[in-house]
């Protein structure tokens, strides 16, 4: 049932407005997404997002014309690898763009060593691992990884909230590490301390064990879930009569959670964030991109503003497209001329100026949000602070973060990394 789900989705997906089957002088794109599982609204924005990347540039790079083709996944990294091996072998894509979840990334970063001559550019997944681990030299991220999203939360926490004892409850796998490591480094620093960690299965719909063990003596507890993980533990939560302060991950507070229906989300108001984007930024860049957004669809078929699924994937079609016109849209032999502008590429994105490290990885701009009733009767999110040229390190030398280990469940030791050991 689900592959016949999946199947029908690519085919559906072949006849998006980008997409024009192969003439000669051609560029074919492989969109790497999750339609399926927890994320499937924010897969959804991924591909509108590039639908509008291409859209501004007339569906065109360097005089060729465009086409994509559409995978859709699961968020499980054995059908993520399975399909953009078929977009590689059956497809004849020149190169792909994705995927969306941490797992999936360090899956694809393996994935991409094996296909020395296509490019990968991530779409949204943000697991550490993927760029700093073994990175594939291939595989470029354009977008800040988890850790970092999650760098400037914990300090504004401690220093202008006063909330020094926290539970956490994040989900247990690969971007639930890195996004909390982010913010248990910056909030351990800060002075604050974690008083207790619970860690969920990645959908699995059930939070009342964690809820019933929740400590009374925090002043807040960190919410690390995203989808419709974070709308059940918040129903839940709220069914159960908790009322503690939360304070979220960088997927908690996106569109996908903000916009659902329902009264169990009005908990957030007044939540802290941090992530990519600050949905008020007055910035150019951003507002010009909010409004091409809202005016490229529909209000009943996308949301307010894009999401930050929607952003990487735009982001990341920006990152193509640029590199490409730099290249002359030369995609021959091994790809060097589309690699070498894609190291060298300073991205001028709607959340900033992007650089790349020695790892393809990117440094840019975290925003410091809190959760606040929108003009629209969703909730949206303000900017109370931001972290500029937030590297892939958190600031630190790369002895010192690579000390730290490789995100976990028992990653960060907040007394360990304030003895600075």
């Amino acid at each position: 049932m689900r592959k016949t789900l999946l199947a029908a989705v690519a085919a559906a997906a072949l006849m998006l407005p980008g997409a024009a089957w192969a003439q000669g002088g051609t560029i074919k794109i492989g969109i790497l997404v999750a339609l399926e599982g927890a994320f499937a609204a924010g897969g959804q924005d991924g591909v509108r997002n590039v639908e509008l990347a291409l859209k501004e540039v007339n569906n065109t790079i360097a005089g060729k014309k465009v086409e994509i083709v559409v995978a859709p996944t699961d968020t499980k990294p054995d059908t993520t690898v399975r399909m953009a091996r078929k977009l590689v072998e059956q497809d004849k894509v020149d190169f792909i763009i994705g995927p969306l979840s941490g797992s999936e990334g360090i899956a694809m970063r393996d994935f991409a060593k094996t296909i020395p001559d296509k490019v990968v550019i991530n779409g949204i997944s943000g697991a550490l691992e993927t760029t700093w681990v073994d990175p594939a030299p291939n595989f470029y991220r354009f977008n800040l990884d988890g850790s970092q999203w999650g760098y400037g939360l914990g300090t504004y926490a401690v220093k202008t909230k006063g909330w020094k004892r926290v539970a956490t409850i994040a989900a247990d796998y690969s971007f639930g590490y890195t996004n909390f490591m982010g913010f248990a480094v910056d909030f351990c620093k800060a002075g604050g301390d974690i008083v207790q960690r619970f860690w969920q299965p990645l959908g699995q719909a059930d939070f009342g064990a964690i809820i019933a063990q929740l400590p009374d003596n925090v002043d807040a507890i960190y919410l690390g879930l995203g989808g419709t993980d974070a709308i059940n533990f918040l129903n839940q939560y709220q069914q159960a009569g908790e009322k503690t302060r939360l304070i979220g991950g960088t997927i908690m507070a996106d569109q996908t959670v903000l916009t659902a229906r329902g009264r169990a989300k009005d908990a957030l108001k007044g939540t802290p964030t941090s992530g990519p984007f600050a949905a008020d930024n007055t910035d150019p860049a951003w507002t010009s991109y909010v409004k091409r957004y809202q005016e490229a669809f529909p209000a009943n078929q996308r949301f307010p503003t894009p999401s930050l699924f929607g952003l990487g994937y735009y982001v990341a079609t920006q990152a193509a497209i640029k590199a490409l016109e730099a290249a002359g849209g030369d995609v021959s032999g091994n790809q060097a001329k589309f690699k070498d502008a894609l190291n060298k590429l300073q991205l001028d994105s709607p959340v900033g100026k992007i650089t790349i490290n020695e790892n393809r990885q990117a440094t840019g701009t975290v925003f410091i949000n809190e959760v606040v009733d929108g003009p629209d009767g969703n909730l949206t999110s303000k900017m109370v602070g931001r972290a500029d040229n937030v590297t892939q390190t958190l600031g630190m030398t790369p002895e010192q973060f690579r000390a730290l280990g490789l995100p976990s469940r028992n990653v960060v030791d907040c007394a360990k990394l304030r003895a600075g050991g």
